[in-house]
């Protein structure tokens, strides 16, 4: 079965997902889990997908109520793959999609949308991209304060605790998979 949306007004619709494992899109499963964590803080929130890979997640917080999204990623075909996954889903006119890199960028997009209350990133595991994600997130000044942070990792990679602004509320396990719910205090 291929990649899918859980919930809300795309229930079912398929996602273009890609071959291979270089892009890895989060598991319905998962998403399922994360979402229902999430519960009602998604409706009218605005959303920044970090590392979007397919915009799975963006695209479910879309479909569950989410005023607008950001998708955000570094690879030409992951940008390809979200641009054809919002086309198929009708949601243009909610969306902005950015080829950056966050490690060494930061997001600057005050100007175009409200700020952001609810951020996913789901980095490639262990290749210490939370840290630089993090501190350029801070030091972009687009997160709204107290937005949340689900952050998707490996069980063996740490998030920092020594970035100001940012309070770890709760972790989660899914086998090897950690999900970190981090809120933003500044």
């Amino acid at each position: 079965m291929g990649l899918r949306i859980i919930s809300g007004d795309l229930k079912g619709k398929k996602l273009f997902s890609p071959k291979g494992i270089r892009i890895r899109p989060t598991a319905d499963r998962l998403r399922e889990s994360i979402f229902s964590i999430l519960s009602a803080r998604v409706a009218g929130s605005v959303v920044l997908d970090l590392f979007a890979g397919t915009g799975a997640l963006g695209i479910e917080a879309l479909s569950r109520g989410a005023s607008f999204a950001l998708f955000i990623d570094n690879d030409k075909e992951a940008i390809s793959i979200i641009k054809k996954n919002i086309e198929i889903c009708g949601l243009s006119a909610r969306i902005k999609i950015a080829r950056l890199n966050i490690e060494s960028n930061f997001i600057d997009f005050r100007l175009e949308f409200p700020e952001v209350n609810l951020v996913f990133m789901d980095p490639p595991y262990n290749k210490n991209l939370i840290r630089p994600a993090l501190v350029n997130l801070s030091g972009s000044h687009i997160l709204e304060k107290e937005a949340l942070l689900v952050i998707e990792h490996d069980l063996l990679e740490t998030i920092p605790e020594d970035i100001p602004g940012y309070e770890i509320e709760d972790r989660r396990r899914y086998g090897k998979t950690l999900v970190s719910f981090i809120k933003y205090m500044i």
